[in-house]
């Protein structure tokens, strides 16, 4: 250990780069960069960590470029006479900005992500039956139940949407858990279950035309998953994790099984919807560029730099809010270290 050299410095550069590729954890690569400045030349001229963010999450295929944004909330500038070329300036800001990016989203706690509602399909009566009571977890609110309702169909195909608006433009959603409605209050205590469920995230159209059927952009649809009929909070996990840009997510309710005796009519009712993620706001938020649909990536170095004890009592705070619903707790301290530390002073 006497003598400390970069190995990787001996190998030609097609097979260096084939080593740095195999590396699957974004602090990885950035403690690689902390190591010479060789490595941290080849790491940033090759984008490796916007390479491994986009295998992480496809949906930031879109991102047209990115932009810092310095203490004072402007975008930040390259030094007058600075010796380095426009190009590299731009790899070193991508790097920066997809580096921390990819700290966020492996550091994220878990909460519901959702903001407030945006409409429903159909409702059966307005507004005792409002998509708005799916964001009570209560059954009963001042003596009365609390869900929505659908309108009746004869025919058990007719599907229903439940449409959100997340916290933030840019969440990473987990899983979403949904519980059906039972009407105690009919005979038979009928619970009004979908067949099954689909989700989808986006972004609003630009505009918002009322000639227009469908008003957001879809650039996530996931599996189909089975819903059972039960009242209790289903939970359905997506395959991975999604990075939701836009902040729109919309809940395919698809088949009916339950019919009202009163009326002979199939219904879909819901009692409670919970959105798992995490939001990535303030540090980073997104700007949609219509009609192209691609965006902007942008990361206020500003919030991003939170005091670390006002991050751990938020942390505390979150874990308490979603006690029981699942959370990812874990030391961070040394990748701190790793991230705000100066690769400049490597090797």
């Amino acid at each position: 250990m006497e003598c400390h050299e970069d190995f990787i410095s001996y190998l030609d550069s097609d097979t260096s780069l084939k080593i740095l590729e195999c590396l699957d954890d974004p602090a990885d690569l950035v403690r690689v960069t902390c190591v010479s400045r060789s490595l941290r030349q080849s790491v940033i001229a090759n984008g490796l960590c916007k390479q491994l963010c986009l295998r992480m999450f496809p949906q930031l295929s879109r991102v047209a470029f990115v932009v810092e944004l310095n203490q004072h909330g402007g975008k930040e500038h390259a030094e007058v006479g600075s010796s380095n070329s426009t190009e590299w300036l731009v790899l070193q800001r991508e790097h920066r900005v997809f580096s921390y990016l990819s700290k966020a989203l492996m550091s994220s706690v878990a909460m519901n992500c959702i903001a407030k509602t945006i409409g429903a399909s159909s409702t059966d009566n307005f507004p005792q039956e409002s998509i708005d009571n799916t964001l009570e977890p209560r059954d009963v609110i001042g003596g009365r139940y609390s869900y929505w309702s659908s309108n009746g169909q004869s025919n058990p195909n007719v599907p229903e949407t439940l449409t959100y608006e997340l916290v933030s433009q840019i969440c990473l959603i987990t899983e979403i858990n949904i519980r059906p409605f039972q009407a105690y209050f009919q005979l038979g205590s009928p619970i009004y279950s979908a067949s099954s469920v689909r989700f989808k995230m986006g972004h609003p159209k630009a505009s918002l035309d009322a000639v227009d059927d469908e008003l957001f952009v879809w650039t996530y649809t996931s599996p189909e998953f089975p819903m059972s009929q039960e009242n209790k909070l289903q939970t359905f996990k997506l395959p991975e994790p999604v990075l939701c840009i836009g902040g729109i997510l919309q809940i395919e309710l698809l088949g009916r099984v339950q019919r009202q005796e009163m009326d002979g009519l199939l219904y879909i009712c819901v009692s409670h919807v919970q959105v798992l993620g995490g939001s990535l706001s303030p540090p980073f938020n997104v700007e949609i560029l219509q009609p192209s649909g691609i965006f902007v990536l942008k990361r206020d170095q500003l919030a991003s730099e939170e005091p670390k004890i006002v991050r751990d009592i938020r942390r505390l705070v979150t874990i308490l809010q979603a006690r029981g619903v699942g959370v990812l707790e874990w030391d961070q301290d040394d990748d701190d270290d790793i991230y705000d530390s100066d690769p400049e002073y490597a090797l």
